[in-house]
């Protein structure tokens, strides 16, 4: 793994980067612990853990740690320490400054999640789960409008989202891998939350705490089946959390459970590969649905969504807002069926949604899901809906239509969400003159030869009807301005308005980009 992705399990506020000589892509190999009482055991490549030593009395340590080759050190310190930072450049070594407050069994267990998974040795998969895991948290607390942390059975945090200075004791300790108050935790068991959690997928609401400095919070049992994965909470900041929080935080629950499973069992096929082949035709309906858990046999439907407006933006980050999109998408496609499926492909997001009732609500999801990610993003987004198909084997049907759909809408942005049924005549057209655009030979000259101004002018008033003066409101020019320049297009083209199938063809080649 490189040191990066290290980071993203260590990152603030338990550590933070003081000096990278080689950068961040630094392989790490293994995460070690060094005692100043202990003979250095270190390897190049190593992430190592200077435990017993702080500051100063550090200085040492740092020095043999970066003569091994080791690719960075964790010390602990109280204030900014330069000469540490110095003495790590000079021997080449990364310096992880970690909180005083930070318990190291915590520190070396969350690096160690990057590099192995379950105790076993390293998997190139582990780091990208626990990148997924910390992506998810700030995807849930955009749709919840907390701050949002992700624990095991055994209440260590796994992931959690970025926040302010709005945390309160027990988040900010839990992070840290210390225990939170204790008053206050054995007020959670009497309560019976833990049980609740365990139990299964209710939303629990815990009421705020004043006196022990504990604010309002949700939480979320996480599931594979019957067994339990952990818990997702959901502290209230500064704001209320949103109202659709705890349906957000239902389906986030089992998107979680589906990143847990992956991180625990590596011969689990991704569920966005899945869908992929499945619409590609690589793969069958019975085998994706006996993964899933769906019923082969009952309806489903296709949905895409896409991001507009954000093609001309730096790569990196157009393709970071598509995947915080996939993610928003994934948690409200969970919530409404656990069998879901999402996947990214062509610039667009598919969601399959199988098992559906006979009327499934699809245009309110999708337009539930539309508003969030506008929302979340800052940017249009459209989605569309294939038909509903009797079974999981017809869904190339579904998809092809929401294609078809998103295709037409891309020329109106002003419609977010829809269906064939609404926009079919714009399909249709849109899909005739791709084969025209297809067919140059299939072109009247005529037409080909007019200036623009006169071609958009042309196009108004036969879309009117021939009416002057609604076609010059749409061009915001003189009835008898547009009459000149009508007038004029069929002298320079010399053709006959008078002749339907004319104007027919010629409405369709206008339209041509």
């Amino acid at each position: 793994m490189s040191l990066r992705q290290v980071l993203i399990a260590l990152g603030d506020p338990l550590a933070e980067v003081q000096v990278a000589p080689h950068g961040l892509e630094a392989h790490v190999g293994d995460v070690v612990i060094l005692d100043p009482d202990d003979p250095p055991d270190v390897r190049p490549g190593d992430l190592v853990l200077i435990i017993g030593a702080r500051g100063r009395a550090a200085l040492p340590l740092v020095r043999a740690a970066g003569a091994a080759g080791a690719a960075a050190v964790a010390v602990k310190v109280d204030s900014p320490n330069p000469m540490l930072r110095q003495v790590a450049a000079d021997v080449g070594v990364a310096l992880l400054a970690v909180r005083p407050q930070a318990r190291w069994d915590h520190v070396e267990a969350l690096a160690r999640g990057v590099l192995a998974r379950d105790g076993l040795g390293g998997d190139p998969g582990s780091g990208e789960v626990l990148g997924d895991l910390f992506a998810l948290a700030q995807t849930i607390a955009a749709l919840t409008g907390g701050i949002v942390s992700i624990e095991d059975t055994a209440s260590r945090v796994l992931a959690y989202s970025r926040s302010s200075d709005d945390v309160d004791e027990l988040r900010r300790l839990s992070i840290l891998g210390r225990q939170g108050p204790e008053p206050y935790l054995e007020m959670l068991r009497e309560w019976g939350v833990y049980r609740r959690l365990r139990a299964g997928e209710e939303v629990v609401r815990i009421d705020e705490r004043p006196d022990l400095g504990i604010r309002r919070r949700l939480a979320v049992g996480v599931h594979a089946g019957d067994r339990p994965l952990g818990a997702i909470w959901v502290q209230e900041g500064a704001a209320p959390l949103a109202e659709q929080a705890e349906r957000a935080l239902l389906g986030a629950a089992r998107v979680t459970a589906l990143t847990l499973v992956q991180q625990r069992e590596p011969t689990a096929v991704f569920r966005e590969n899945l869908l992929a082949a499945l619409l590609d035709g690589r793969t069958d309906a019975a085998t994706v649905a006996g993964q899933i858990g769906a019923d082969p046999g009952k309806p489903a439907a296709v949905v895409v969504f896409a991001l507009r407006g954000h093609e001309g933006a730096d790569r990196s980050e157009h393709e970071l807002l598509r995947a915080e999109m996939t993610g928003l998408i994934s948690v409200h496609a969970a919530a409404y069926r656990r069998s879901a499926l999402v996947s990214r492909s062509g610039g667009r997001t598919y969601v399959l949604l199988p098992d559906l009732p006979p009327t499934a609500p699809l245009h309110a999801l999708t337009t539930e899901i539309v508003t969030a990610a506008r929302r979340h993003t800052g940017l249009r987004v459209q989605g569309a809906i294939g038909s509903t198909v009797p079974t999981v084997d017809d869904v190339t049907i579904s998809r092809d239509e929401a294609d078809r759909v998103l295709d037409a809408m891309a020329r109106d942005l002003d419609v977010e969400v829809a269906t064939l049924a609404d926009v079919r005549s714009r399909v249709l057209v849109g899909e005739t003159l791709a084969l025209l655009a297809a067919h140059p030979r299939v072109r009247d000259p005529r037409l080909a030869g007019l200036e623009p101004e006169l071609a958009r002018s042309l196009l108004a008033y036969l879309d009117a009807f021939g009416d002057v003066r609604a076609a010059a409101a749409v061009l915001h020019v003189h009835p008898n301005t547009l009459r000149y320049r009508v007038r004029r297009a069929g002298e320079v083209g010399g053709f006959d308005l008078d002749d339907p199938l004319f104007r027919l063809f010629a409405q369709l080649q206008l339209r041509l980009p």
